[in-house]
């Protein structure tokens, strides 16, 4: 593995990379920086990409939230091979397939050039898929227009990856990722919520957004129409789900186990660590959603190019796909059919084997990766119980002893581990057939985001109220 760090060593070198600020910039500063790459990002969502026709029916909807993702734009593939290249990297990091010393600064470079390394090749892959494949309609297929279409692809992603490293390294906020990903969620519920364009739906001019829909109908006396809509249109029903899923996400981010610990040297210094009931986050749907949107990808490479007249049995077991009148493709059979969720909740009452499988699937996956996750990524109970001893906390009661406390975090770990996977994947999966505005794993990542930006907020003020305050606890 020696051969394979000095070889990202050297390459590092030669990676575009943004320097981080010499000094703390103001929370102020940071604020703007992020706002600016916000709009940024946004403005680059609205360019549509030269030479690409726009039409038919997109199947990677219902993960485009996950990707922050715009179709037809230069944001085709957002934030898609920066997070499968970075949770590539960390599930070799975490298995010590490639070891690194992350106390290092040197090895931390190393990671970190890894990964912009292997976010370029996952764009090059992503692009030549797209294009190949037929998911992207081209207006030409001569060289210059597949060549235009295919660098575009690949700058516009290596500057949203170097945007978000420029928020990761101090000039803003969190992270750009988890920026990109907050906006767009946000952003589709809003539009859902309020949008005043109008749409026509079965020979009849309605609102798109719900709320105005439902005062054009209350205004006609006929609020019974208001709870389902045709066509994946705001409804009564897809508010109301998104609101009882945002109230449900909200009190669940409270639901914890508080485990008392204390310092070993300094007795006076007490406190708890928290074990929460969505212990591994929203990163298993994460995973979930990465997986099945690369399946999706290589499967239409595959039958475009061996399989385009649904003529091959072998084929058409794994995915069956027709062209629409726009251009585009469309699943209508196969097992990928299966694991992918309908357009909206008519077609999920209409084939509810469909809709059923989806949800499993969703569950599976979640708690598949959950445990996978907590082993790999040091967060099982033998990890953070290595981790309290070195950094000198004891559980009052017990030896201060890795095993002693790895006996008391075994208890719950595992435990909370698969609930909380079943929890995100039941959640993803029947919020997206309720047709929930954002979608059901675009809100979970939402809430989420933005609790950690809270945290985030409270640690930034409390660092520039009390900076030697500040400092003595990070000690």
């Amino acid at each position: 593995m020696g051969v394979i760090k000095s070889f990202f060593k050297q390459i590092a070198y030669i990676l575009p990379e943004v320097e981080p600020p010499k000094k703390k910039i103001s929370l102020r500063n940071r604020f703007i920086w992020s706002g600016i790459i916000l709009i940024l990002y946004l403005i680059m969502g609205n360019i549509p990409l030269y030479g690409v026709r726009t039409g038919g029916q997109d199947w990677f909807a219902f993960l485009r939230v996950i990707f922050a993702s715009s179709r037809g734009t230069l944001i085709e593939l957002g934030i898609g091979p920066i997070v499968t290249a970075g949770l590539i990297m960390q599930l070799l990091a975490g298995a010590e397939i490639i070891k690194f010393d992350f106390t290092d600064p040197e090895e931390r470079g190393i990671f970190t050039a890894a990964t912009k390394f292997l976010t370029i090749i996952v764009t090059i892959v992503e692009a030549t898929a797209m294009i190949a494949s037929g998911y992207l309609v081209l207006a030409s297929y001569s060289v210059s227009v597949v060549t235009i279409v295919f660098l575009q692809l690949v700058v516009a992603t290596i500057l949203v990856m170097l945007m978000d490293e420029l928020v990761q390294k101090g000039w803003g906020l969190g992270s750009g990722i988890s920026l990109f990903i907050a906006a767009g969620v946000a952003q589709q519920i809003f539009i859902r919520m309020f949008s005043p364009l109008t749409v026509r739906v079965d020979d009849e001019i309605q609102y798109f957004g719900a709320i105005p829909f439902i005062i054009q109908k209350a205004l006609q006396g006929d609020l019974q129409t208001t709870f389902m809509r045709t066509g994946n249109y705001p409804s009564l029903l897809g508010l109301i789900t998104t609101l009882a899923v945002i109230f449900i996400l909200i009190y669940t981010e409270g639901m914890r186990i508080e485990i008392p610990i204390s310092h070993a040297q300094y007795r006076g210094i007490r406190g708890t660590y928290p074990v929460k009931l969505l212990y591994v986050s929203n990163i298993p749907i994460i995973l979930a959603s990465t997986l099945l949107a690369d399946i999706n990808m290589f499967a239409t490479f595959l039958w475009s190019r061996f399989n385009p007249n649904n003529q091959d049995p072998l084929m058409n077991l794994i995915v069956q796909m027709e062209t629409t009148e726009g251009g585009g493709l469309r699943i209508v059979g196969g097992l990928l059919y299966y694991v992918t969720a309908p357009t909206d909740i008519f077609q999920a009452m209409a084939d509810p084997i469909r809709s059923l499988t989806f949800v499993i699937t969703m569950i599976i996956l979640a708690i598949l990766f959950a445990v996978v996750w907590v082993e790999v990524g040091g967060l099982s109970s033998e990890k953070v119980a290595e981790q309290l001893v070195e950094s000198g906390m004891q559980i009052p009661g017990f030896r201060r002893r890795a095993y002693s406390i790895n006996l008391v975090l075994k208890k719950y770990i595992p435990l909370v581990t698969v609930v909380g996977g079943f929890f995100v994947g039941v959640i993803a999966g029947v919020a997206q057939l309720l047709g929930v505005f954002g979608s059901g794993m675009g809100i979970l990542l939402m809430v989420d985001i933005l609790m950690n930006y809270y945290q985030i907020l409270m640690r930034e003020q409390f660092e520039e109220l009390y900076p030697s305050l500040a400092r003595l606890v990070k000690i």
